[in-house]
């Protein structure tokens, strides 16, 4: 068995293969109406059996595939519910695990990273992994100072993977489109293949790590695992023990779904101001609910558990303030202001002509959780902003093409729009606003515009 199917001859055989699979389905699927089966049947037929494909294969290739799947996999919630109910627990199995590399393949690597008496570092060391994910998987340790540590282990010849698949996934992002209905997957691609050489250095990862680590050291809602020890290939640090927040999503209590949405949307906007980097990789296997060691107990106590920061935005001054005051204009209904704002930051290009009303118009409905006190999440809520932005008759699809994201802001859009994927499967109420006034700058009203008291 190899560590990870690295040939790009047989990635890319495989990966090619995807739409090809779609099309021989469409096909079949004429031939049924043909016979006399309702187009309705078939239609949900033909995506269950394309979901399970599409996704199987990612999981099976790891690397580039499955980074990819993992991103995809928050966004299940904008998909119409005929078609997302297939993918979901197709989606949901590349959140937590992926098949593992064998055990000597394992050892060879903590071998050759760690020493040949890599042994020696730990007390005790478990050969089965705790996780596998797209370029390495963890294992649950106990360091020689008595530390329950995280063991993450770089798959062999993971960059070459990534790159390839990344690389063959951009030429067939057009055919691949119609399996995700939608969504444009080039722009994701390509943003995920620029982060490459960042996903793969565990150096900078664990600078990352013990930077969150240090500034959440006994904050009462995050808790970020310390760094012990780094190599090229290994990382180790704190054992995190906590519910994975896939499993909040899809067993929760409504006070469960609550307690972890606030805590996702605080860490999402806290991190950024307290910490100057971004978490950019806000998918359900990266987080998990401390629950005190009582799961069944009030889960107002619940802590949020972050892993994974080996993809960060640097955002040194925090967010920009940029997007806080075009929020708080567009709230404030000030549309000739949002114009102008949008226009200076390059996000409508000089030769672009919009109306300032129009703009406005396309930008309430998607910030409408910031606009009261307590909003809830829902998959019914992101399948409307979805269906409105991607029906090329509707006037807010037409002025969508005519926006343009600056490349400084694509990450942040991404996790952004990531995070609001997850807080849809939760189906949390959140006190957004609450979250955005205290941590994004230019979002709260400036204090000289307030009104003294009388």
């Amino acid at each position: 068995m190899s560590d990870l199917p690295r040939k790009a001859v047989t990635r890319t055989a495989k990966l090619a293969a995807l739409p090809l699979g779609f099309a021989g389905r469409t096909a079949l699927g004429l031939g049924k109406r043909i016979g006399g089966r309702s187009a309705e049947l078939i239609a949900t037929e033909l995506q269950q059996r394309t979901a399970e494909q599409l996704f199987s294969t990612l999981g099976q290739l790891k690397g580039g595939a499955m980074k990819l799947g993992q991103a995809l996999s928050v966004f299940e919630s904008a998909l119409p519910e005929q078609i997302a109910g297939p993918y979901r627990a197709a989606l949901t199995k590349l959140q937590e695990a992926a098949p593992p590399m064998p055990t000597a393949s394992v050892h060879a690597v903590l071998s050759e990273r760690l020493g040949g008496d890599w042994r020696e570092l730990f007390e005790e060391f478990e050969d089965k992994p705790a996780a596998a994910a797209s370029i390495g998987q963890v294992h649950r340790a106990v360091w020689h100072d008595g530390r329950e540590v995280a063991v993450k282990v770089q798959y062999p010849g993971a960059g070459e993977a990534l790159l390839s698949d990344l690389t063959q996934l951009g030429r067939l992002a057009r055919l691949l489109g119609p399996l995700i209905p939608g969504m444009d997957l080039k722009p994701l691609i390509s943003e995920l293949r620029d982060r490459v050489a960042e996903e793969l250095d565990y150096g900078l990862e664990a600078r990352a790590q013990r930077a969150h680590a240090r500034e959440f050291a006994d904050d009462p809602d995050v808790v970020v695992p310390d760094v012990v020890h780094q190599g090229e290939q290994v990382l180790v640090t704190e054992w995190l023990e906590g519910v994975p927040l896939s499993e909040v999503i899809a067993h929760g209590s409504q006070e469960q779904r609550d307690r972890a949405g606030q805590l996702l949307a605080r860490f999402l906007f806290s991190g950024a101001a307290r910490t100057g980097l971004l978490h950019a990789d806000p998918h359900p296997g990266n987080f998990r609910l401390l629950t005190g060691g009582c799961p069944d107990g009030p889960p107002e106590k619940w802590r949020l558990g972050v892993l994974d920061f080996g993809t960060v935005d640097r955002l040194p001054e925090g967010l920009p303030p940029t997007i806080g005051t075009a929020l708080r204009l567009t709230l404030d209904g000030e549309a000739g202001a949002v114009h102008e704002l949008l226009c200076a930051e390059g996000f409508v290009k000089p030769e672009i002509e919009l109306d300032p009303g129009a703009v406005l118009d396309y930008l309430l409905p998607i910030i409408e959780p910031a606009q009261t006190e307590r909003f809830t999440f829902t998959r019914e809520w992101m399948r409307a902003q979805a269906t409105r932005i991607a029906d090329p008759r509707s006037p807010a699809h037409q002025l969508a093409r005519q926006l343009n994201l600056p490349p400084s802001y694509l990450l942040i859009h991404r996790v952004t729009t990531s995070t609001i994927g997850v807080l849809c499967q939760l189906g949390a109420t959140v006190r957004l606003r609450d979250e955005m006034e205290e941590w994004v700058p230019g979002f709260a009203e400036p204090e000289e515009s307030r009104e003294a008291p009388a």
